[in-house]
């Protein structure tokens, strides 16, 4: 009788409806997978030299695959959002053990660590500030606290001196605002000045003004003030009749401010160490035109907080302060596998690494046949309904077809039993 051959069919129809129920239900979950039924025929024999004509005894589910293909991107407005265009997964952090996912919905939990809604850590490649790797992967945290500040060491302009300027009419002197009474230059004294902020090692700002006096012919004295106190003698520099500054053995195309004593608005001491900085002069010109400064550039800064994280294509993710600095908190990690069906669904749209699926390859977005990271969007189910409901009407029909088949070997073993 076909009891068993029908009733397998039974369990296999019913078993893909349950697995068509799970990806319509899933229809909108980030990061999952479509599901597929896999069938086999069952013979009573597997040996070699079974009869040609053995009659099957039904179906057995051979196994379950998902399909890995790329989900519609959606956006948000959530840039810890993340959404991989391409290949691979996500590495995430389960209490010590790896995990993978596609679902890129993350958020900060109150440690500052990144983390997923179940609370596995996203991890990252070590990165120096200026997004480098460094070398080895781990957590990727957000840190609130006020960034360290930084005193300036470099000062570089860029700027023309008028080389149809005259000498000035008095001689510049020596000055010192926090002195009783107070000196500053007169515009006697020079023929152009700039300034530009600089910064002590503990942030605090202080104002750097430089003068330029013309002494002779190609010939230019250079006198630096900060918060209105000479820093030393004048730096001569020359000029070549190209107007382009003359390097060379006892020139000066730099001044270098030694042992400079930061002090606050009363004159006092900031606390802040002794600093020596450079001020290069390498761009300056005397062309005949207006006196002009086209660029003043200084690597200080103060302290400042977070005000915002920005991620790359590459993953990189990056802090954004309230002092204008930016720098690299490390580059999302991702991993792919020689068989991504291998992998052993774990639910939360995370999957486990297994022995079937190999082991895996991590390396940095772009590379190594992974995909591109889109930071403030989200990568939906693959699940396709309409090809899903169309599933489950085959699948119904099966099952009626199978409950069908049922009851007529009833109705024959009815008639055997009747029989007198």
């Amino acid at each position: 009788m076909a009891f068993n051959t029908a009733v397998s069919g039974l369990t296999a129809a019913s078993t893909n409806l349950e697995i068509i129920g799970n990806n319509v239900a899933n229809a909108g979950t980030t990061g999952y997978k479509s599901a597929r039924g896999e069938f086999a025929d069952v013979y009573a024999s597997s040996q070699l030299g079974a009869a040609a004509n053995a009659i099957g005894k039904g179906v057995s589910v051979s196994g379950v695959t998902q399909s890995f293909t790329q989900g519609n991107i959606s956006f948000t407005n959530n840039v810890l959002d993340m959404a991989i265009n391409g290949g691979g997964f996500f590495l995430l952090n389960d209490n010590g053990s790896n995990v993978y996912s596609r679902a890129g919905n993350f958020q900060v939990d109150n440690q500052g660590f990144v983390v997923n809604p179940l609370g596995n850590r996203l991890q990252v490649f070590n990165t120096t500030d200026t997004g480098e790797q460094t070398g080895g992967v781990g957590d990727l945290l957000i840190d609130t606290s006020l960034i360290q500040p930084s005193g300036t060491e470099v000062v570089e302009f860029t700027a023309n001196v008028d080389s149809r300027d005259l000498n000035p009419a008095l001689p510049f002197g020596t000055y010192d605002a926090f002195a009783v009474p107070p000196t500053a230059p007169v515009a006697d004294e020079f023929n152009s000045s700039t300034s530009v902020t600089i910064y002590d090692s503990l942030g605090n700002s202080h104002v750097m003004s430089t003068y330029f006096e013309r002494s002779a012919s190609n010939q230019w004295n250079v006198h630096t003030l900060i918060d209105g106190v000479s820093q030393g003698a004048a730096t001569p520099i020359e000029f070549l009749d190209t107007g382009a500054i003359k390097a060379g053995v006892g020139l000066n195309t730099s001044i270098t401010v030694t042992a400079w004593a930061p002090k606050n608005a009363s004159g006092d001491p900031t606390g802040a160490a002794d600093q020596t900085f450079v001020v290069d002069l390498s761009d300056i010109t005397q062309f005949g035109a207006e006196f002009a400064v086209t660029d003043v550039q200084q690597d200080g800064f103060s302290t400042g907080q977070l005000s915002g994280i920005e991620v790359g294509d590459s993953g990189v993710v990056f802090a954004r302060f309230t002092n204008g600095q930016s720098r690299s908190l490390g580059q999302v990690a991702l991993s792919t596998f020689t068989n991504a069906n291998g992998l052993q669904p774990l639910g939360g749209s995370r999957w486990a690494e297994t022995f079937i699926s190999g082991q895996p390859i991590t390396s940095t977005p772009g590379l190594g046949g992974v995909g591109l990271v889109q930071s403030g969007a989200l990568e939906e189910s693959n699940v396709e309904v309409s090809q899903e409901l169309v599933n489950m009407i085959v699948a119904q029909r099966n099952f009626q077809a199978n409950a069908k088949m049922i009851q007529t070997e009833d109705t024959i073993t009815q008639t055997v039993i009747n029989l007198r």
